[in-house]
């Protein structure tokens, strides 16, 4: 239960709470004014059985001493005629034994009968009250002639009117509290709703943030100069700074991705070049030796060999810098086109590449192209230019448990602190660095995917893990 009230609106909690302190404070203010009432009540019923009991004492006192039934009788009557009001409905009279002398009623106290059956709930006169809720009271005192006690009598006094009157003020307090607890929680509900309504706009907006937050209209933001208003201000001025940095961040990474394409141009025109002087001293060849059938032949495969492997490296080039690849799937063929772009960089420095993909088809056909070649590309580079001239880099792919486990490992001197934040965690890119590292990172995480890095043995390996995707309805 306290976990679903944890869960209700603030403004329901507040009117809630209002609710409870309401009646917490009804029912204390209640007993107060019901303690007065009664208090008063008894004091007058007190007063009135003091008075009627003291009075029928003096008066009765000599006929019970000498036994005179009948003038008890007449005292009795004449003191219920004088009597104002009803309150008084039975009087009974004993002598020292305890035996009835005379009532108001003999058909209930016959004459000589024992006086027990009143006396036992009769209270004296100081204790009598109407709290109990009983409509009839017994009051009982003791008869005494020059401090002589002769006798006892018991009284019956209709408080009906006392118990009601206690009753109706109860239900009158009430009803009471109840329409004021009602008034309070529903005007402390719209006015805590009024007030807290930019703390739900604020609420809102940020609940359907995600990754780019949207300003909040300023049309609905309060004039005044309040905290909230500062918040809500706050808000869109956060709003603002996430939006330039997310456009930062963009342009960070295409600026690294041209820089990496500008580094494999540096070692693609080294592959180039190489062949196409072969190809122009082919072409040589021919002219020289046009009427030499078998020199022509050779002359002719060499050409062949030299303009396939152009074809094969512009293929690539052109694959990899094409603007819209998000809808076209991952093959092992592009990984082929990836070696065919990176192996004249590490050519270049003179270091062992090692390349190796495992039967991984069912993962890579459901994968997209575009990110996972850019995340191999990057991780590529970048153990590229740790390790050392004549060093070893490699790449291996292999599926396990329904995933695809991407490895880059370098036997250079590890990722350093801010290159291992870049990679590992998400803290903001320390000026003056690169991103590619991070730009990994991102693309790993939309795929759903993991990444891990570790030393061991002089050399450094980060594995990419990559859960394989739903294939997608024709």
């Amino acid at each position: 239960m306290l976990m679903r009230v944890g869960t209700w609106p603030i403004t329901i909690r507040i009117a809630v709470a209002t609710a409870v302190l309401m009646v917490l404070l009804g029912l204390v203010a209640s007993q107060q004014v019901l303690s007065t009432l009664g208090r008063l009540q008894d004091a007058r019923l007190q007063e009135y059985a003091r008075l009627h009991v003291e009075g029928l004492a003096v008066a009765l006192g000599p006929f019970v001493l000498h036994k005179d039934v009948w003038e008890v009788y007449d005292t009795l009557d004449r003191a219920r005629a004088n009597a104002s009001g009803e309150r008084t409905l039975f009087t009974v009279v004993a002598d020292e034994r305890g035996r009835v002398l005379a009532a108001t009623d003999p058909l209930r106290a016959p004459v000589d009968e024992s006086i027990e059956a009143f006396a036992d709930e009769a209270v004296p006169v100081s204790e009598v009250t109407a709290a109990n809720g009983d409509s009839v009271v017994r009051v009982t005192a003791p008869l005494s002639v020059q401090g002589r006690d002769v006798g006892q009598i018991v009284t019956e006094l209709d408080v009906s009117d006392l118990v009601a009157q206690r009753r109706n003020a109860a239900l009158a307090l009430l009803a009471g509290n109840a329409a004021a607890t009602m008034i309070l929680v529903l005007a402390g509900y719209f006015v805590m709703a009024r007030m807290l309504k930019p703390v739900e706009l604020l609420a809102h907006h940020m609940g359907e943030a995600g990754d780019a937050p949207h300003p909040i209209p300023e049309a609905a933001i309060p004039r005044s100069d309040s905290v909230l208003s500062r918040l809500l201000r706050n808000f869109n001025d956060m709003a603002g700074a996430i939006d330039a940095r997310t456009e930062a961040d963009r342009r960070l990474a295409e600026r690294e991705r041209f820089v990496s394409l500008g580094r494999l141009s540096s070692s693609l025109a080294h592959e180039i070049n190489n062949p196409l002087g072969g190809l122009l001293n082919a072409t040589d060849t021919i002219r020289t030796y046009a009427d030499r059938p078998d020199v022509v032949r050779q002359s002719a495969d060499l050409l062949d060999r030299g303009l396939r492997h152009l074809r094969d490296v512009s293929r690539a080039i052109l694959e990899e810098n094409r603007i819209d690849r998000s809808g076209r799937l991952l093959s092992k063929s592009d990984f082929e086109d990836l070696r065919l772009l990176f192996e004249p960089e590490t050519t270049r420095r003179g270091q062992h590449l090692e390349w190796k993909i495992d039967g991984a088809n069912d993962v890579i056909q459901n994968l997209p192209s575009a990110p996972v070649r850019q995340i191999a590309l990057n991780l590529l580079l970048n153990a590229s230019s740790a390790a050392p001239d004549g060093g070893a880099v490699s790449l291996s792919i292999r599926e396990e448990n329904d995933r695809l486990e991407l490895a880059v490992s370098d036997d250079g001197p590890g990722l350093s602190e801010a290159a291992r934040a870049r990679l590992m965690s998400e803290a903001p890119v320390d000026p003056g660095g690169g991103v590619g590292l991070r730009l990994v990172r991102d693309l790993v995480t939309g795929l759903g995917g993991g990444v891990a890095c570790h030393r061991s043995e002089g050399r450094t390996q980060i594995t990419v893990s990559l859960p394989r995707r739903e294939a997608r309805p024709c």
